[in-house]
């Protein structure tokens, strides 16, 4: 069984900054991509970033240069560094993971944490 754990979500001023994190633990033979989605109030879920186990990554359009997702292989933890955070951030923030759970589970599966939630509001 295999669970992620996000962390660092909470309430920031406009302009300011906020680093979450999650954490996958379990049952875990290797893990692939690793990403960050978030999904505002009456909004479809959307991709935020994404970081391959080389480091390869890549960005929402909207949000490059204001987000920066990084993982440490070794902790099994994914980041998202957010900075200059406009009310439009305002969102839950969901990790998903692309994880191989025995050696048969060739192509691995995604895994979803249950979110954390970042306001932006003065």
């Amino acid at each position: 069984q295999v669970q992620l754990v996000e962390s660092g979500g909470g309430l920031v001023q406009p302009g300011g900054s906020l680093r979450l994190s999650c954490t996958a633990s379990g049952s875990i033979l290797s893990i692939a991509a690793m990403a960050w989605y978030r999904q505002a109030p009456g909004k479809q879920r959307e991709l935020v970033a994404s970081v391959t186990r080389a480091g390869s990554t890549n960005y929402a359009d909207s949000l490059k240069g204001r987000f920066a997702i990084s993982r440490d292989n070794a902790k099994n933890t994914v980041y998202l560094q957010m900075n200059s955070l406009r009310p439009e951030d305002t969102a839950v923030y969901y990790c998903n993971a692309l994880i191989r759970t025995t050696i048969l589970n060739i192509d691995g599966s995604y895994y979803w944490g249950q979110g954390t939630r970042v306001t932006v509001s003065s």
